[in-house]
C-alpha cells in the first residue's frame, strides 16, 4: 500500500478556476451549447447576465450560483468565454 501527501497546499483554487462559483458559471456556459452561443453574441459577461436576467428572467445556474454573485471572476470569464 503507497500513501500519497498532497504537497501544494497554498492552491486555493478550484479545477484550476478562481474558485467554485467561476468554475460553476463557465462550465454551464462552456457545456450547454445554446447558452454558450447566445452569450457569445452578448459580447461580454456582464451584457450576457444582463440580457439572461432581463428577456428570460435566469438568475443562476442549474446548480444554483447566481450569475452575478460577486464570486464570479468576471476577468477570467471574459478571457475564457468572449476572448478578451
Amino acid at each position: 500500500m503507497t500513501t500519497t501527501f498532497q504537497t501544494d497546499l497554498t492552491d486555493t483554487t478550484y479545477n484550476g478556476w478562481t474558485n467554485y462559483e467561476t468554475w460553476n458559471v463557465a462550465l454551464w456556459i462552456n457545456n450547454e451549447e445554446g447558452l454558450y452561443e447566445f452569450a457569445r453574441e452578448c459580447g461580454d459577461y456582464q451584457t450576457f447576465v444582463n440580457y439572461l436576467y432581463e428577456y428570460y428572467g435566469v438568475k443562476e445556474t442549474k446548480d444554483g450560483v447566481k450569475f452575478n454573485d460577486p464570486k464570479v471572476n468576471v476577468i477570467e470569464i471574459n478571457s475564457d468565454v468572449f476572448d478578451f
